[in-house]
């Protein structure tokens, strides 16, 4: 089996993300590491929060608490929310672990004996007021491309394009709101990455199956403008990666820090440090060192849109122009943007269901479902807690739940909790038998594209058939004059039930969990050979009625979710 190297991007540590940031990289990337473990592949799936930067100086401010101490107390809090999602991280590391710290500094030293690295003098944004230079994300002000009035200093959030604190109009300090900034002169050091447009080019060009949303922004970056600029990779911050030439001092550099966009792709390979030195695994270097043995690996990254030009173009250029042995991404799969009830969700104003809060009201496979079934693959997509409470009551308890506690507590009371033996397979059963064989494979083939919404779909497919099989069958019926027949109707429904937990098991983890618990299974392994998965269960197995997988979620329930979550009103 291939062996399967995952990434999601690493959330920023400032605050609790939201369901848009779930579903943009860290929910799929568990379900397409769930999915290939049950493959048989062997996986490392990693992830790690991301701590350097003027992010997470801010957010230390605003807490009143010095930047280490917060980070470590956000640390805490992602992890655990991570893991109340079902998040299989093998680790989930920090980007001020000590080995990101020497890995940083080693690949600058690379960069720099290879000619990419150049230190520039230049102007940069004072506050007199603030009594100091000011980085990027600490300055905000107009974006000059689209008008956007909270564009920050190194980008805008509303059209995506990169910029510099200088670019914006009427900027202002994000530490004081202070407008007496002018402009002073700087050293830093910049990554040559203009150097790097025909290998970018010809490496970007030959992944012809890479999304569409990728590539088209990938190649926006690359050829739109002037091209792919040169970009600077310190700054005059206290907090992060100290610059180093490797193990050496950088002179000229002294109490400047790299940029936390140079600093935080090197992570994922840190990270795998990190899972090592904790015990969790051994040689990291088999899956980041094309030299150690990483040629066999595919390398999968999931990400939102906003992350694909750092992505696809500075990390690459950080990686390639090395010249050292390491492993390239195979394939990144981008997303779009999940919006909240006709808008976007807001921190400031409290608008939308951020990750802790749904924890809170509801289970995790509540959630995982709906989020993967309307992931934003191909466009934005948008919750709503209409829409949110239709799709989950018809899928998660009118076709699963119902199916699972219906033919359970019929067979409970017509033949005891225990698969009945009578009675041989007819016609309507072999041709269930026979679709459902054609459905998983489809299912499969989607999962193994990373096809999410597709996925989704054809396992609530799957689902469906069972419930349409029972509808038109009615063992019920079928009991009053044909105890046998009704009892290979049963046999064969009870069957379906570690099938679809097998196949359920990526998606809702937790309630794959309850079912094959209730049919006292441990592992239903993965259906490679269908008729043989529904005929597992055989006559006598005992097994007992699983508590409802779902409730349904109310219209009461709906309405004070809605209002809750609306955020303040202008």
């Amino acid at each position: 089996m291939t062996r399967h190297l995952i990434t999601s991007a690493i959330p920023y540590i400032n605050g609790i993300k939201h369901l848009g940031n779930l579903v943009g990289s860290q929910l799929p990337a568990d379900l397409y590491a769930r999915y290939l473990r049950q493959r048989g592949n062997e996986v490392l799936f990693l992830c790690a929060t991301d701590e350097h930067g003027t992010p997470a100086e801010l957010a230390a401010a605003k807490a009143g608490k010095p930047v280490e101490e917060y980070c470590a107390e956000m640390y805490a809090v992602q992890a655990k929310i991570a893991e109340g999602f079902g998040l299989s991280f093998d680790h989930f590391g920090r980007s001020s672990s000590v080995q990101n710290e020497k890995l940083t500094q080693h690949f600058a030293g690379a960069l720099a004996d290879e000619g990419l690295i150049e230190e520039v003098e230049q102007s940069q944004i004072y506050s007199e007021t603030d009594g100091r230079f000011l980085p990027d994300r600490y300055v905000e002000g107009t974006c000059p491309n689209c008008g956007f009035e909270d564009a920050r200093g190194d980008q805008c959030d509303n059209c995506t394009k990169q910029l510099d604190p200088e670019d914006l109009i009427n900027p202002r300090s994000t530490i004081s709101g202070a407008t007496d900034l002018e402009m002073r002169a700087t050293k830093h050091l910049f990554l040559k990455q203009s150097q790097m447009k025909d290998r970018l080019n010809d490496w970007i060009s030959s992944k012809t199956d890479w999304p569409v949303l990728t590539t088209s922004i990938a190649k926006k970056w690359l050829n739109d403008g002037d091209g792919l600029q040169d970009r600077g990779i310190t700054r005059d911050l206290k907090w992060g990666v100290p610059v180093k030439r490797g193990d050496a001092e950088w002179p000229g550099m002294e109490g400047k820090v790299f940029y936390v966009w140079f600093d935080a792709p090197i992570e994922y390979i840190a990270c795998a440090q990190e899972w090592v030195d904790a015990g969790k695994g051994d040689d990291w270097e088999r899956w980041w060192r094309t030299d150690k043995g990483a040629d066999d690996v595919q390398y999968t990254q999931f990400m939102g849109k906003d992350n694909v030009p750092f992505h696809t173009l500075s990390f690459p250029s950080t990686i390639m122009g090395s010249n050292e042995p390491w492993k390239l991404v195979d394939y990144i799969k981008s997303f779009n943007y999940l919006n909240y009830d006709g808008g976007q969700f807001s921190t400031s104003r409290g608008r939308g269901v951020f990750m802790d809060q749904a924890l809170e009201i509801l289970p995790a496979d509540y959630w995982r479902w709906w989020l993967l079934s309307h992931a934003p693959e191909t466009s934005d997509s948008e919750f709503t807690w209409e829409n949110f409470q239709a799709a989950t009551n018809k899928d998660l308890a009118d076709v699963l739940g119902n199916f699972v506690s219906r033919i359970t507590k019929f067979c409970r009371a017509k033949f005891g909790e225990e698969v009945p033996a009578a009675g041989e397979y007819g016609e309507a059963e072999n041709a269930l038998i026979a679709d459902l064989t054609e459905r998983v494979a489809r299912y499969a083939e989607q999962m193994d594209k990373m096809e999410v919404r597709k996925s989704a779909a054809e396992l609530r497919a799957i689902w469906a058939a069972g419930n349409e099989y029972l509808q038109a069958q009615a063992p019920w019926t079928t009991f009053k004059t044909d105890p046998d027949k009704a009892a290979a109707q049963v046999r064969l429904a009870l069957n379906l039930i570690p099938l679809y937990a097998s196949l359920a098991a990526p998606f809702i983890p937790d309630a794959a969990a309850k079912m094959l618990a209730g049919m006292k299974i441990e592992d239903a392994g993965w259906p490679d050979d269908v008729p043989a998965a529904v005929a597992q269960l055989s006559a006598g197995h005992v097994f007992e009625v699983p508590e409802v997988l779902f409730a349904k979620i109310t219209d009461d329930q709906r309405e004070e979710w809605a209002e809750k979550f609306a955020g303040k009103r202008d």
